[in-house]
């Protein structure tokens, strides 16, 4: 396959991969429209909502307009799902429009936009590159048809892969491919065709994920009535470790627990969440956090609508935290990248009592080899990489 060249230019703030000090502002615009809702999917997102496109559009567009902060500009806005290419792009351009009208974008903001591969060509994604939108996800999960029908998705592995070339032939430079492993349907064999297909096609970053059964799902109800077995964790580590080998092998480096990515394409709006930054999102359960503050957005689609368009108010609830909160949560979301987090610069945003505080649950980690303490960032040791979480969890 032949694909664009891509620029090799130095990576910009928060595209390395690493923690980040000044984190920038994120804006986040939620789109719950689904052609179909997969079985392991807990988003809030809906089926058989077409007629509610245009008017959910506009009402994103005046609630984005109505936004009373001074804050921005934006270093990064992603719109995710539900997939948000089942808006025409037109409705999609007018929503990042008045981002952009309404925040402004930082220089080299990078600006996300989540795809399915039925609902995008080449024409769509030249119209969204000339709308502005200069990254793209497209939800892969796997190359293999068999699993794909597992996982209650409609389209097929040739279908991904057209869409992946037909995101090149556009002119993206900056595409990434979302994967999940480990999933019953999903034999060794399978895992390694959907990684080879995948490094096949050049995209700039993976993401590979590990499948989670979630509550209230309809994979949920296949494990507990039998239909379906339990992911099985060992398996699920086996299968973390041959896409880091692969993976790392055709040059895209992992730089968080579940993301790879080559040189300088790291998601600066994942990098941001990592660092404990600020973003503010749009759209129907959208969540938010700004200074210490913490809020979401009413759930279902229509009630959204309607608030909008009465002048009131979506949020649905919100909370406050604490400086030590923070201070714990920035810990806990950092130690999920590879570098770690940088503890100058931590101690810079929440104080050396933060440090302190954690200085006893560090060193206990520490001994027992799950972090360590190197060139001033402190990070998850690699033995330990798939339990991040767990050890995070001991500094809060």
């Amino acid at each position: 396959m032949t694909v664009t060249a891509r620029r090799t230019e130095p990576a910009a703030p928060g595209r390395a991969g690493g923690w980040l000090e000044e984190p920038g502002l994120g804006v986040y615009v939620h789109v719950p429209f689904c052609l179909h809702r997969c079985r392991y999917c807990d988003f809030n997102t809906y089926e058989g909502l077409g007629g509610l496109h245009a008017p959910y559009a506009d009402a994103v567009v005046r609630d984005i307009e109505r936004w009373p902060g001074a804050d921005g500009p934006a270093t990064s806005v992603f719109f995710g799902g539900g997939t948000p290419t089942l808006l025409e792009p037109r409705l999609l351009t007018r929503m990042l429009g008045a981002v952009r009208a309404r925040f402004g974008l930082a220089p080299g903001a990078e600006v996300t936009v989540e795809a399915n591969p039925e609902t995008v060509d080449e024409d769509a994604f030249a119209a969204l590159l000339d709308a502005g939108f200069n990254r793209f996800s497209l939800g892969v999960q796997s190359l293999c048809d068999h699993v794909l029908a597992g996982l209650g998705r409609t389209h097929s592995a040739t279908r991904a892969l057209d869409a992946l070339a037909a995101a090149r032939r556009a002119g993206v430079e900056d595409l990434n491919a979302d994967l999940i492993y480990g999933s019953p349907w999903e034999t060794g064999p399978d895992w390694q065709t959907t990684l080879l297909g995948i490094v096949d096609a050049e995209p700039d970053h993976v993401s590979a994920y590990a499948l989670t059964v979630e509550e209230g799902t309809p994979l949920a109800t296949l494990v507990r009535t039998g239909r379906a077995a339990e992911p099985d964790p060992d398996v699920q580590a086996d299968r973390h470790g041959v896409a880091d080998e692969v993976l790392d092998a055709a040059g895209l480096r992992r730089y968080e627990v579940s993301n790879w990515s080559r040189p300088g394409r790291a998601s600066r709006h994942n990098c941001l969440y990592w660092s404990a930054g600020d973003y503010v999102g749009f759209g129907a359960g959208a969540h938010s956090h700004l200074r210490g503050r913490r809020w979401w957005s009413v759930r279902l689609p229509r009630l959204y609508v309607d608030a909008v368009a009465q002048g009131r108010t979506v949020v649905a609830g919100d909370e406050r935290l604490g400086a030590d909160e923070r201070a714990g949560e920035a810990l806990v979301l950092g130690l999920r990248l590879r570098t770690g987090v940088d503890l100058g610069g931590f101690v810079r945003r929440f104080g050396h009592g933060a440090l302190a505080r954690r200085e006893a649950a560090l060193a206990d980690l520490e001994a027992r080899g799950l972090v360590e303490r190197r060139g001033g960032f402190v990070r998850v040791a690699e033995a330990a990489t798939l339990v991040a979480d767990e050890v995070a969890r001991a500094l809060l």
